[in-house]
């Protein structure tokens, strides 16, 4: 079985598939200074939950935007699955070409993003990531990454907000009944949430009319689904594009190398 570790900046995921379908899927907070100990303690535990354990998983993919935290994750798929994991940017075979001008500099959870939407849709793609980053992923009919553009997510904003102005609560993401709120915390929702409409709304028109061919737009992402009814702007919503794309890269390179 496969142990798929999807790490950001705010979450990381951990996602077990038998050759078939993902099974179970997991969250905790990132944390950079979490020993490969601790988390198999952690694990151990959640695999019980579904009557798995630690010596059914023969494999591990590791995406990571947390450089610091790739040791202890590596030690874990080492120590306790007994498996060298693969680890997006380090001589692992993507199967698409980056066409940006430095592709040292692409985050590997939007080129795993561009091979999991490329995957399963036809076409050129614009990838809509939500989480504590907004990302903006082009990928080409081939599945090349095009590079894109990035904003601060809305709970970082929310969070930005809160600490920056003296006089304004913490307050919940949601989806307010009017634009127009009538109290501070309404105000503040409605500009976080339908702000953040606008901002996807925007940049979606303004790199479609940038681009040369026709984009269908996919929605993913830790948030994503709290967007789901308020905008026609993205296509589809599917949360499974960052998990689809860490499985047909680990398939591609398992082709590779033989076994």
């Amino acid at each position: 079985m496969l142990l798929a570790i999807e790490q950001g900046n705010t979450n990381t995921l951990f996602a077990v598939h038998d050759g078939e379908s993902w099974i179970a899927q997991w969250r905790t907070a990132t944390d950079a200074a979490r020993t490969a100990d601790e988390y198999a303690v952690w694990l151990v535990q959640l695999l019980a939950l579904v009557e798995l354990k630690l010596a059914d998983l023969d494999a591990c993919i590791i995406s990571s935007v947390v450089p610091q935290s790739v040791f202890n994750l590596r030690n874990l798929s080492r120590r306790y699955l007994h498996a060298e994991p693969l680890v997006i940017g380090e001589n692992v075979e993507l199967g698409i070409e980056i066409r940006i001008d430095k592709p040292s500099e692409a985050g590997a959870d939007r080129l795993v993003n561009s091979v999991g939407a490329h995957v399963a849709y036809p076409g050129a793609l614009l990838v809509v990531d939500s989480g504590t980053a907004t990302t903006f992923d082009l990928v080409a009919a081939d599945g090349a990454f095009e590079g894109g553009a990035f904003a601060p997510g809305i709970n970082l904003s929310m969070q930005a907000l809160h600490e920056a102005a003296a006089r304004l609560p913490r307050v919940a993401i949601r989806r307010p009944d009017h634009v127009i709120g009538k109290d501070t915390v309404s105000c503040m929702q409605s500009g976080l949430f339908w702000g953040y409409v606008s901002l996807i709304e925007g940049m979606v028109a303004r790199i479609k009319a940038e681009y040369p061919e026709p984009l269908t737009v996919i929605g993913t992402g830790g948030v994503a689904s709290l967007f789901e009814g308020a905008t026609s702007a993205i296509d589809h919503f599917d949360p499974d594009v960052t998990i689809r794309g860490m499985l047909e890269i680990h398939r591609r390179n398992t082709h590779l190398r033989g076994s």
